[in-house]
């Protein structure tokens, strides 16, 4: 018996060096129903494990909001992740 996982498709945006590093600036993401920002960040570093320490260091916007705990976020249908790496300068 097959176990169905729903899935759902969340936008993400990546900035500077979290672009440089993932080799894209903007994408869909599927991602399991009810994962959280810290999930979704671990799903990307995970298919792009050089970026894995750039992703670490990014603050991360959930529709426009700084995510302060990435482990709690629910991320839903449609929402907007945001990926900002340290900006040096001011």
């Amino acid at each position: 018996m097959s176990v169905e996982t729903r899935t759902t498709t969340v936008e993400v945006r990546a900035f500077a060096a979290a672009r440089a590093a993932l080799g894209w600036a903007g994408r869909a993401e599927v991602v399991p129903e009810g994962a959280t920002v810290a999930e979704v960040v671990a799903q990307l570093a995970a298919a792009a494990p050089a970026a894995g320490p750039v992703l670490a260091r990014c603050a991360v916007l959930l529709d426009g909001r700084r995510v302060p705990d990435p482990a709690s976020a629910v991320v839903r249908a449609g929402s907007r992740l945001d990926l900002l790496p340290p900006f040096a300068g001011g």
